[in-house]
Order: structure tokens, then sequence, then C-alpha cells
């Protein structure tokens, strides 16, 4: 059954790949990414491997909240509904630390532009029969400093990259709550994956890209997805995430501050 699904930073690594692997077997696939050139040629790097025209892009800077919102926008009168929402677009190192707001890049990208594009989109996961959100986690997990988030205290990129993915996590257990017909799960794709973003930060890495492919595929398509629930793919296996993912108080002071900032 054809299934219409979005996939957040999906010009290149596994998001990619994730998206040519669904568009191959018939899906229509929405793909985003930041540069307009680099996201048109993705479109039709996919079209055509995939024998496929049902794929759409969307152009948004995930370090511009205002994006996100624009592309949201541009979501809902393009897509009829969502049946899987990938949230892969991240970030580790970059030429800026920060927003134009102030607001560490790392948590604006990994943790605030998700949270915001889809929560404005939930009213096309709510017109699928068996909704999927699939955040992508990290094993890099580290407690929240909402005045970091806030833009009132700067981090290093481990730091921020780990608080990012922290909040993310956070947010997912919640979401997974407040949305029991929204299947929602947080995943580590896995730990130094050959992805462009592992090459920059790192210089190396561990394991294949096809790795973390296979498991964003088995969490969006099969039964492996058990909402609330944090899978860590360096163990093959669901496993405790950090906490203060845990954490109510924790995950309300959280969700008040993004609130806020949205």
């Amino acid at each position: 059954m054809k299934k219409y699904i979005l996939i957040t930073g999906s010009t290149d690594g596994i998001g990619k790949l994730l998206a040519l692997r669904l568009a191959k077997e018939g899906h229509f696939v929405a793909i985003h990414g930041r540069n307009q050139t680099k996201l048109e040629t993705t479109l039709k790097e996919i079209k055509e491997q995939s024998n496929n025209e049902n794929i759409i892009g969307f152009l948004a800077d995930f370090s511009n909240l205002a994006d996100v919102k624009k592309m949201a926008t541009n979501v809902i009168e393009k897509m009829p509904k969502i049946d899987v929402l990938v949230n892969n677009a991240g970030i580790f190192t970059s030429k800026v630390d920060s927003t134009p707001s102030g607001i560490d890049i790392r948590l604006a990208v990994n943790y605030l532009a998700p949270y915001q594009l889809t929560n404005s989109v939930l009213s096309l996961l709510k017109k699928s029969e068996a909704p999927r959100v699939v955040n992508l986690s990290s094993a890099a997990q580290s407690p929240v400093s909402l005045i970091a988030l806030e833009g009132k205290a700067n981090l290093g990129a481990n730091e921020a990259y780990a608080q990012s993915k922290l909040a993310l996590t956070m947010w997912s257990f919640d979401l997974a709550k407040q949305e029991p017909n929204i299947t929602v799960v947080a995943v580590n794709p896995g730990s130094l994956l050959n992805t462009k973003m592992a090459k920059e930060a790192y210089g190396q890495h561990w394991s294949s890209a096809e790795k973390g492919v296979d498991i964003l595929y088995d969490l969006s398509m099969t039964d492996l997805a058990k909402t609330g629930q944090y899978f860590d793919n360096d163990k093959g296996s669901y496993a405790t995430a950090h906490p203060d993912a845990y954490n109510s108080e924790k995950i309300e002071e959280l969700l008040k501050t993004t609130d806020q900032m949205i």
C-alpha cells in the first residue's frame, strides 16, 4: 500500500538513501533540503533511479524557524496526509555556532525545527490510519540547559549536540503520550556512520551508512516501531535513554520553554 512519507535532511546521507529506497517501492516521498540546487538535483536523481514521479521537495533552512513555519505551510498545501514523518535533518559542525537570534545552531536545527515542523503538520499525520514519527536521536545525550536553549549561554559543539538530542528524545516521549494514535519513536541510527556529518565532525566512521538506513526503514515501515521508546542501533535493540527523558518535571520545563520560543 502506497504511503505518504516526509523525510527531512534528505539531500544526502542516510536521509537521501532512505528516500531512494522508499521511492523504489512506489511510495509518495517528500524530501527536504536547505540548498535549492542540491534539492533539485536530488529530486531528479531519485525520480530517475526509482522510476517514480511521485517525489516532491521542500526547501527550508532549519536554523531559521520562520523558514520551518513556511515549509510546514507548503507541506499542508502539497500533501494530502503524512503516514510517516522522519525527522532526520541534523547538524554537528557548522561555520556559524548560533542562529541570528542567538540560539545555538545545533539546538535550533536538531530540536526546535523538528518540534515546530511536527506540531505544525499534526493535522496531516492525523489523517493517516497508522501515522508514525521517527525522530533521530543519538547515543550522545546530555542534560538540557534551558538557559542555553534560550540563547543566554554558550555551549561547545559536542555539548550542544548532545543536549539537542536529549531534548528531541524527551519531546518524543511526551508526544507519544499526548498523541496516543501516533506511533512516535526516537532512534540512535548508529554512532559514526559513513556520512558527511560524521566525516566533518570526526574524520572517520565505524559503520556503513546502510546500517542507519536499515533501521530507519524498519522503524518507518515495519512493526518494529514501539511508541514512546528509544531504539539504540549501536546495540541493535530498544534501550534506556538518558534518565532525564523519563523525568516528567524536566520534560514539562523543557516544553514550556520551547513553546515560548516557537
